[in-house]
């Protein structure tokens, strides 16, 4: 099977990115969102980023209009997975939420459609456990911000065909990525390690450090490119403690969130997408 149509869901940071790689390979992709402005706000940020990449002699303009023409922004559902060789949900890191999405999958796209999911931290084969063609299955965990990152996380479910794995791993390789193989437990491999460092992190904040200085220690004399903190407000702190919450499902108590992190959560610090976690912007 060969990929030429993408379907993503979800307009969001994760979702606009993943459209963005997509088309600048030459793939036709439906970017899927409830929300117009999200839609709206996505389209203007591929453009721009696009505009900086011309700006800088990294594409050409003609090379960019024809990335363009294969964006096509929908609130349909249906629209987006009809004709998709290949779906890539990107929708808020629930459960419930994503076991849905994927019911719909199932109803709407062909057999032969590859169902992925970009989940952060959700065990793949607990996902597609609510559907029949869990084969078609599989992870695609992108970091962010994804026209940046060279890596990303491919996550075989239980049931993952070969087949899926192989046509995954070639669109991989197209939009220029290079693939790590993660087991399928809670977290895969990024998340796992990386939730440990921000409960540790929230830890030392609580004792009187200040996020400057973490960043700075970890930047300087760890070889870190980002600090935890930065991090952390890049990806929502919402998204991990999420990442922490499933952890702690499926491991035990060491892996419980510290309660630093719920309340700044509940009170709306959620990072950049919210204009302050423990940084303003």
């Amino acid at each position: 099977m060969e990929i030429q149509i993408i379907g993503v869901i979800g307009a969001g940071a994760m979702g606009s990115g993943i459209a963005q790689v997509s088309i600048e390979a030459g793939y036709t992709v439906f970017l899927q969102d409830i929300n117009e402005n999200s839609l709206l706000k996505a389209k203007a940020g591929i453009e721009k980023n696009f505009n900086k990449m011309v700006g800088k002699g990294k594409m050409t303009e003609a090379d960019m209009t024809a990335a363009l023409a294969h964006l096509i922004c929908t609130t349909n559902l249906l629209t987006a997975c009809k004709d998709a060789d290949l779906i890539i949900e990107s929708v808020f890191e629930n459960l419930e939420i994503k076991q849905d999405m994927f019911r719909e999958f199932e109803r709407m796209c062909r057999p032969d459609t590859i169902l992925a999911s970009n989940t952060s931290a959700l065990p793949i084969t607990e996902i597609g456990s609510v559907i029949k063609r869990k084969d078609k299955v599989i992870g695609l965990h992108f970091m962010n911000p994804v026209p940046m990152m060279k890596g990303l996380e491919i996550i075989r479910g239980q049931l993952t065909s070969d087949e899926t794995l192989a046509t995954t791993m070639d669109y991989v390789e197209k939009i220029g990525k290079e693939a790590a193989m993660a087991v399928d437990y809670a977290g895969f491999i990024v998340s796992r390690l990386l939730n440990v460092l921000v409960n540790e992190t929230i830890k030392l904040i609580e004792e009187g450090n200040t996020p400057e200085d973490i960043d700075k220690a970890m930047q300087l004399c760890a070889g870190h490119p980002m600090g935890p903190c930065k991090l952390m407000d890049l990806s929502g702190l919402d998204i991990s403690l999420h990442g922490m919450e499933t952890l702690e499902r499926d491991f035990g108590p060491k892996y419980k969130p510290h309660p630093m992190l719920k309340k700044r959560v509940l009170a709306g610090l959620l990072g950049m997408k919210s204009g302050e976690g423990f940084y303003k912007y």
